[in-house]
């Protein structure tokens, strides 16, 4: 029986934000039968990333011509509009049968109706050799997995930090709260730089959770309470996080950092406008192209309970409105072959999701100058909270994090970020169902 659900808030996954939107359970499906074996239909948001395309267009015409029973047949859409076109096909019942979700959605699509949880026991790549953070779980199901993750980090240049007397942290000896503040002291006292700190306060979306909600988690703070997910209140706006949303503000109003920095952060960085960036490995190629061994790459600062990165990037699902879900499975299961998580890490600069891959990428594989990413991913990675809810949290938190940075008292604006999400929380019964 189709059902209508509506769903937490905005989705502002790293692609774009999502309205409140109907879901659906069950619907007319997307696999249609022909001479040439069923049809199945597949959606991307990587149509403006032609690299990444590709390697989607060689698994499907891998999986095409491996068997005659099934055919996958490719829609891309540019990464703007997708989460938006999905939105549509949902409301309308005509999602395809597999598609693509950015990771800390899973939970919200699933509960939304979107995905139906998946099978791919036997492939050649079992789950269990994957970084934890590239399958997709919600509720002890399986929903969707990653070929690939990537991770937070400082870069620095090891000249600059040794000119200015600032230690070079290890993953054995991370900055500690006090000397990361000396160090960025140190740094904007030589005058060499108006903001020695750069960390992408110029973006918006989900940016914002994904690279400051770690720096919360390491004060002790958290997005909201995860035993049951059920309050903010008390955890968002507690003790710890008023200590980081303190600490926060003290960036800005010190001078260490712009309140709202450039639209293209690693260009300043590498333009030696910054000594130090918060960024993701998605950058880390062309700036080690740049600086050479000259580049640090730093793990996260330990403000008191660990270094702590975000985890999950974009996953691969199927509809729950698919009518074809034996050939969904048979595509999920055939891509997942240790070929194409090499493939899709080459393509992306991003780091492979399983050991096996990880040998067989240049500057990723054990000894690699990019290897210390995928120790990061494995240590450090933090899954944002794994509830439909998710996408209301990470708004508001946006709003209150960007409020804070422009001197609004952090108890206030973490209160009433927590006071809304609870009452989304109360308004959809606590996503039960």
């Amino acid at each position: 029986m189709f059902r209508t659900r509506r769903l937490a808030g905005a989705s502002v996954a790293v692609a774009a934000a999502t309205a409140l939107v109907a879901g659906c359970a069950t619907g007319s499906g997307s696999g249609s039968s022909g001479a040439e074996g069923d049809t199945i239909t597949l959606w991307t948001h990587n149509a403006g990333n032609s690299a990444e395309l590709d390697v989607v267009k060689k698994i499907i015409k891998d999986f095409n011509g491996s068997q005659s029973k099934y055919k996958v047949k490719l829609q891309a859409f540019p990464q703007s509009d997708y989460n938006n076109s999905v939105v549509a096909a949902a409301s309308a019942r005509k999602l395809p049968c597999l598609l693509d979700v950015d990771g800390p959605n899973v939970a919200n699509w699933a509960w939304g109706g979107y995905l139906a949880p998946i099978d791919v026991s036997g492939a050649e790549v079992p789950l269990s050799d994957q970084l934890p953070s590239t399958v997709g779980r919600y509720k002890d199901k399986v929903y969707a997995f990653g070929f690939t993750d990537v991770a937070l980090t400082f870069f620095a240049r090891k000249s600059v930090l040794n000119k200015y007397d600032v230690r070079i942290p290890t993953m054995d000896k991370p900055w500690t709260k006090d000397e990361f503040d000396a160090a960025l002291g140190k740094l904007k006292k030589s005058g060499r730089f108006q903001y020695p700190l750069e960390m992408g306060t110029g973006w918006s979306g989900e940016w914002w959770s994904y690279a400051y909600a770690p720096q919360l988690q390491s004060f002790g703070g958290d997005l909201i309470n995860r035993d049951g997910y059920k309050t903010a209140s008390g955890t968002l706006d507690g003790k710890n996080s008023l200590e980081w949303a303190t600490w926060f503000h003290s960036l800005v109003s010190k001078g260490y950092m712009a309140r709202k920095g450039g639209a293209d952060p690693n260009k300043d960085f590498l333009a030696g406008k910054s000594a130090i960036q918060w960024e993701g490995s998605w950058s880390a190629a062309k700036t080690a192209e740049k600086f050479g061994d000259d580049l640090a790459i730093i793990p996260p600062v330990d403000f008191g309970n660990g270094p702590k990165i975000g985890g999950a990037s974009w996953q691969w699902g199927m509809s729950s409105s698919c009518s074809n879900k034996a050939g969904a499975e048979a595509w999920l299961k055939f891509s997942r072959q240790t070929k194409y998580f090499v493939d899709y890490a080459k393509a992306t600069g991003a780091l492979p999701a399983t050991d096996a891959a990880v040998k067989q990428v240049e500057g990723y594989q054990p000894g690699g100058k990019f290897n210390v990413l995928v120790q990061f991913a494995r240590k450090y990675a933090v899954v944002r909270p794994v509830t439909p809810a998710y996408p209301y949290i990470s708004t508001e938190f946006e709003k209150a994090a960007k409020d804070i940075l422009a001197g609004a008292d952090p108890k206030a604006a973490l209160g009433q970020a927590a006071k809304d999400i609870d009452n989304n929380l109360r308004t959809n019964n606590n996503y039960a169902g």
